[in-house]
């Protein structure tokens, strides 16, 4: 039998169904309790650190089975890596550009994801620190230069959902070049002596309602219901890249991170949770599905989002559509399953889209994990400042400013990440 633990002073109020106002009401955010990351599901205490490799996998396949599905392990046959281009002097000589293709199975035309890798042009001994970055735009959105190649992959016009059979197919232009520079400021990560290792997210698997039949999937066959939806496929993928950057000396892969915003920060966090060759764990504004926790119902909602996208997660997860309180898990244990490797978790003041307190409490929360591997979480129980990061292990901070990626969030990576 599950006991939870349960959460203190909030505001009770009935259940909403599923034509209810969103909330953004601390008011009426329902009561609710948590199910405690340290008690196995036969109600048994987890009573020192050697019982919790146990207590991790039975929370591992709890997700796998309810909310992201089950993922193919490792690398598939016939992977391989084709460098493609190398330039040595970029960013005005302080990096070296590299384009790497990375093949899914033998021959050259299967799927594959073209990675993008920045590298400071005099690494230090022993290899860079590393982010592995996923991207919404192509690789080209990340800076502007024209030595960067022009993806021919399938972009999504807007980040609005769109409907089955209405997808319309984008491509790429020269005038989509640099578009989201702002959130990928090359220049302060190599000043910082850190490399990036971005690729675009429909390389593996294009992100609209389908039934799976472009993209990765493809490579397996159609998941079943508990098996890997898009975000499974996205957290796979930057597991394929960290297979790569273990080949390259001029990387620490001991000292990789893996970053995401918004549906790829919810993409990082099931990354980091799987592949635990991933040093540190970047979620960026990740809310529901992310580092939000589900039974605040504050903000987007699980069945709002498995509405508006329903190959984001598994099959098995939309049975918890406006019925949160049943599901066997929560959010702050996905946080926990990561310790006891460095977790950041950040916020935007005006993004309540994302429910930042859900995703403070969802820190809070995973902290008597990580204490009982002998490190530290947050340290407070009340969210900070705007722009005062807090915590250790486990880090957050909320920044003022709307769901984006700012030079505020990375200067705050990149003091973690030195700390490795």
């Amino acid at each position: 039998m599950l006991r939870y633990l349960s959460v203190l002073p909030l505001l009770a109020s009935s259940m909403m169904g599923a034509d209810e106002p969103v909330i953004y009401d601390e008011a009426k955010v329902p009561s609710y309790t948590l199910p405690d990351p340290l008690r196995f599901e036969n109600g048994e205490p987890v009573k020192t650190s050697a019982d919790w490799p146990k207590r991790r996998a039975e929370l591992l396949g709890l997700f796998e089975a309810h909310v992201y599905g089950k993922t193919p392990v490792g690398r598939p046959a016939g992977m391989h890596f084709e460098p493609r281009k190398k330039i040595d002097s970029f960013l005005g000589g302080k990096a070296t550009l590299e384009e790497i293709r990375i093949h899914f199975r033998e021959g050259d035309d299967g799927p594959f994801v073209d990675v993008l890798l920045i590298k400071p042009a005099k690494p230090a001994v022993g290899g860079a620190p590393a982010f592995v970055g996923v991207n919404f735009t192509g690789n080209h959105g990340v800076h502007p230069s024209t030595e960067i190649t022009l993806s021919t992959a399938w972009m999504r016009e807007s980040n609005e959902p769109e409907k089955k059979g209405q997808v319309i197919d984008h491509r790429s232009t020269e005038a989509s070049r640099g578009n989201q520079a702002s959130r990928w400021p090359l220049a302060m990560i190599v000043d910082a002596g850190c490399a990036l290792a971005t690729f675009y997210y429909g390389d593996i698997d294009p992100d609209f309602d389908d039934g799976f039949e472009n993209g990765i999937h493809a490579l397996f066959g159609k998941p079943g219901p508990a098996e890997w939806g898009s975000i499974g496929a996205w957290a796979w993928g930057a597991s394929r890249v960290m297979d790569y950057l273990e080949t390259d000396p001029a990387i620490d892969s001991k000292k990789v991170a893996v970053m995401g915003h918004s549906r790829l920060g919810k993409t990082a966090l099931w990354a980091g949770a799987q592949d635990e060759r991933f040093a540190m764990v970047i979620s960026n504004n990740s809310g529901c599905g992310g580092a939000a926790l589900s039974r605040r119902r504050f903000g987007e909602r699980v069945g709002r989002i498995n509405t508006s996208f329903p190959h984001w997660f598994a099959d098995t997860f939309h049975q918890y559509n406006e019925n949160e309180a049943a599901l066997p898990v929560d959010q702050h244990q996905l946080i926990a399953l990561i310790a006891p490797r460095l977790v950041y978790v950040a916020s935007a003041v005006e993004d309540e889209w994302a429910d930042p307190r859900g995703e403070f409490l969802s820190a809070v929360h995973a902290g008597p994990v990580y204490e009982l591997l002998g490190k530290k979480g947050l340290g407070v129980k009340e969210m900070p400042e705007l722009n005062a990061a807090v915590g250790e292990s486990i880090r957050y901070h909320i920044r003022s400013g709307k769901h984006d990626v700012t030079d505020y969030d990375w200067e705050q990576y990149l003091k973690a990440i030195a700390g490795l």
